[in-house]
Order: structure tokens, then sequence, then C-alpha cells
């Protein structure tokens, strides 16, 4: 996804950003600001005669450190400052220039222009989220299913989504089975096998009466619905190389969802 369209890169971005003010007004708290003498070529920021050099240069590293984090900012946000002579300045790239002589900017435009940055960051946001693809329904899919696709399903990489959850069911049930020595399809077959557990070799069995007609179908069926699934749905997302639609991708995890309900619903025969 476009990074422009992908609302926790532009939170991201806002909060580096503001880090970076942040910084950079700590920084300016131990200097003071040459109105008068020499403007345009002594340094605009002084240090303070009380202030420690120690000090400036610790804050000075951390504006740095902000700053490298906060660089895609001004493009991301075309927000950069026009100085006659010099054109278009990148505030976050150029700020210590206030500290040199002759400096192309001073701090309130680095300042300005941070919160124009944030200003626009917060609209490109909101566009983004607004923009986003509809999920209305599935966040009532089960949470492990959903919890594993969720940030690929709005990033628009909806393969990946359906690879990442069947993953993650598969996982879940290594994880309650202890069945780390198979393949995944091969464990779907084991756990719900109707041969009796062994050590090592537990079983998922529907709850009830096997011999209840509803709980025997339930048991045959997960029999050959779960390795289904993982040949069906798992391994053409995770090996194949067809683009995947929302549609598609809907449809998968919602099989994936059930399967993950209904192996919640079973029972752990063990011996």
């Amino acid at each position: 996804m476009d990074a422009v369209r992908d609302p926790e890169y532009l939170k991201a971005t806002a909060r580096a950003v503001a880090d970076f003010k942040s910084a950079l007004e700590e920084f300016l708290s131990l200097h003071v600001t040459n109105r008068d003498f020499a403007r345009g070529l002594a340094p605009a920021e002084i240090p303070r005669d009380d202030a420690d050099p120690i000090e400036i240069k610790e804050l000075r590293s951390k504006v740095a450190l902000a700053a490298g984090r906060a660089s895609y900012a001004p493009g991301l946000t075309n927000a950069y400052v026009h100085v006659e002579g010099h054109g278009k300045i990148d505030p976050i790239a150029t700020w210590a220039s206030m500290t040199l002589p002759k400096p192309v900017l001073e701090a309130d435009d680095v300042l300005g222009a941070c919160d124009q940055m944030l200003g626009r960051l917060e609209a490109m946001e909101r566009r983004a989220e607004a923009e986003a693809p509809s999920v209305s329904g599935v966040e009532q899919f089960h949470p492990l299913v959903w919890g594993a696709a969720s940030r690929l399903w709005r990033n628009e990489h909806y393969r990946e989504a359906v690879a990442s959850a069947a993953e993650a069911l598969v996982a879940h049930v290594q994880a309650r089975t202890g069945r780390h020595d198979v393949p995944a399809t091969s464990l779907w077959q084991q756990v719900f096998s109707s041969a009796p557990p062994k050590a090592g070799d537990p079983k998922l069995r529907w709850p009830g009466d096997p011999v209840n007609q509803t709980v025997k179908a339930m048991n045959e069926g997960l029999r050959l619905f779960a390795p289904g699934v993982q040949l069906t749905i798992r391994n053409t997302s995770a090996h194949g190389t067809d683009a995947m639609d929302a549609q598609d991708a809907l449809e998968r995890l919602g099989a994936l969802s059930l399967l993950a309900r209904w192996v919640d619903d079973c029972d752990d025969d063990t011996v």
C-alpha cells in the first residue's frame, strides 16, 4: 500500500514529527534568539550564557536523531519553507542551520513547518481511514483469525492476510495438542482422526455422545474439512501468485473463522 494511504504509517510519522518538535524546543530552551545583531549573518540561535555546553551537545544529538526519524515527513506532506535565493528548503533536514553563521532557517520557520506537517498528516490520516477497504463485519470473525489478518487486510495485502490467519490457526492447534512433529496438513488429519488417542497423539472431538448422529457427522466432517481448508486456503494463499481481491479473501477468512470456532468447541481426547 502507498504510504499516504496507510493510516498507521501516517500516525507513526506524525509521532516522529511531534517528537522532533519537542526535542527541538528543549534544545532551544538553552538558547536565545538573535533578533538584532547581524541578523542573517550571525547565528539565529545563540547559546545562553548559563547553558551547559555538554547539555547542549547532548540535546543537539537528540534533535538530530529525532530529525532522522521524521525525515520523510516534509516530502510526504510537501511542507517545505521557501527561502529567497535558496528555493525550497526541507525544514527538518536543515534545522541545525539556525545555530550556524548565515542561517538558512530560523527557529520559527522550523517550528511553524512542524505544525503544518502535523496538521496535514492528521488530515491525510482521516482521508486514508475514510478510503480504506471496508472491514464491516470482518471484526466479528474469530479473534485468532482476524487478529492475524487485520493489519495486512487494512493494507490491502489480502493474500498475505489469509495466509497469516491460516498459519495462526495451525500454530494454535499445535500449541493446544503439543504436536509440532508433523506438517500442518498431517496435523489436521491426525488430530481429527477417528483412531484412539495415544501418548503424544491427542485428538480433538466434537462434544457429546460419539454415537449421536450429529456428533458423528461433525467429527467425520471435521476430519475432511480441516485438512481441506489447509490444502485449499492456506497452501494456495501462501504459495500462489495470482492476485486475490477482497471478496476472495473475505470468503477464505470466513472458512478459517468457522474452523477456529469449531476447534474451540471441540473437547480434548487424551490418554
